[in-house]
């Protein structure tokens, strides 16, 4: 098995009761500790009366704290299959039984006659995906429900205080530890208390950003959610892969983290008659996708979530084309995508063919050689690279 995909145990104490939390590459935060989110298990053993809602919940620390410190409920949310699996390890470590864990961003999947009393958001990067994270925590709140914001500062935690001040009020900051920040404010009434939290700037549940594109000349409308890769707009380097991308009448491929869908749409079009399978670890992404794969109109693609090939590594396709993530916050993380080459490799037929664009700065060139055996670059330009190879 690849160390990819090998569960790690880690060990963290509060208010004197240990836990252990499931993490892996592709868990938030795996391989180095973030006092946010000790901070907010601190505050979630302080305040676990009734029901409690962890949003963007990571590993699920909160969470279990929450759940073993006495709430009546606990709900937890994530977009993020890979989280949301370390999540269910996270609760079954600490052997839970009111915790509800759920995929999917913010209260989406929570049923719509919850109610919480505590809520806790450990702060996405995208400003547009906290506001959407605050609006759901402010509307599921009850009067005089509490809800504690967690993030660092190269994060965006003080442009959030501003966003929590919009709706609630308040925005108090109860704790600071290295450069992250805990916020707590307090709904006093079932209205927004200031007007410079605008509605028409957070999407609702089902509604979805459109873009109109043009790939390979003809014009698309692909449908996003905030934070889904380039939601605002199609990304350069998409664009010159589905210039350049190779696939033959026929031939199954396979999207590997597709994002609103761009590739898979190109393929399907390519392929005609192949089937076509597009994949992502965020399910808003996967929703997305299947919105913009049905307005496309290619009737040859299936969209499913997965940590990275995981849930089709069991079959095989001719080509797989990908766009692969390498950010991890601000920061530079090869494991994410390195492991996108090997689950390439694992899933390709015998003179499959892997199409990958980069940045031309990231060194994929070895790793690709190594898996494969042979590599060739098929477009070099000033900021991007494809890369394919060819599975003997």
């Amino acid at each position: 098995m690849s160390e990819y995909r090998e569960w790690q145990v880690v060990q963290a104490e509060v208010a004197g009761q240990r836990y252990s939390i499931a993490t892996k590459p592709g868990v938030f935060a795996h391989g180095r500790s973030d006092p946010s989110t000790l901070m907010l298990a601190a505050r979630a053993a302080a305040d676990a009366a009734g029901v409690v809602v962890h949003l963007n919940c990571g590993a699920g620390f909160p969470a279990a704290v929450s759940a073993r410190a006495g709430a009546n409920r606990v709900y937890l949310t994530d977009r993020n299959v890979v989280n949301v699996e370390a999540a269910r390890r996270t609760l079954a470590a600490s052997d839970v039984g009111n915790a509800e864990l759920l995929l999917g961003h913010g209260t989406i999947p929570i049923a719509p006659d919850v109610r919480a009393d505590v809520v806790t958001i450990r702060i996405p990067q995208e400003k547009a995906a906290l506001r959407q994270l605050l609006r759901d925590a402010f509307d599921i709140l009850v009067v005089g429900g509490r809800c504690y914001v967690a993030g660092a500062t190269n994060e965006g935690i003080k442009s959030a205080a501003r966003l929590v001040t919009g709706l609630f009020g308040e925005a108090n900051a109860i704790a600071h530890e290295s450069g992250h920040r805990v916020l707590l404010a307090t709904k006093r009434s079932e209205v927004a208390l200031h007007s410079d939290y605008p509605d028409g700037e957070v999407l609702g549940h089902d509604d979805f950003n459109r873009i109109d594109a043009t790939l390979r000349g003809v014009p698309t409308v692909l449908f996003t959610r905030p934070a889904v890769f380039s939601w605002d707009h199609l990304d350069e380097a998409t664009s010159i892969l589905a210039d350049a991308m190779d696939v033959r009448p026929g031939e199954s491929v396979l999207d590997l983290g597709c994002g609103a869908g761009p590739l898979g749409i190109v393929a399907a079009r390519l392929s005609g008659s192949g089937p076509v399978t597009l994949v992502d670890a965020d399910v808003e992404a996967v929703r997305s996708a299947t919105r913009s794969v049905a307005a496309a109109g290619v009737e040859n693609c299936r969209v499913l979530p997965s940590d990275i090939a995981g849930a089709v590594l069991d079959q095989r396709f001719d080509v797989v084309v990908t766009n692969p993530p390498f950010h991890v916050g601000k920061a530079t993380d090869l494991d994410v995508p390195l492991q996108f080459i090997r689950d390439a490799w694992d899933v390709l037929d015998a003179g499959g063919r892997l199409l990958l664009v980069a940045n031309r700065t990231l060194p994929y060139e070895r790793p690709i050689y190594q898996r494969f055996g042979n590599i060739a670059t098929s477009v070099n330009g000033r900021r991007f690279k494809v890369l394919s190879a060819t599975r003997a």
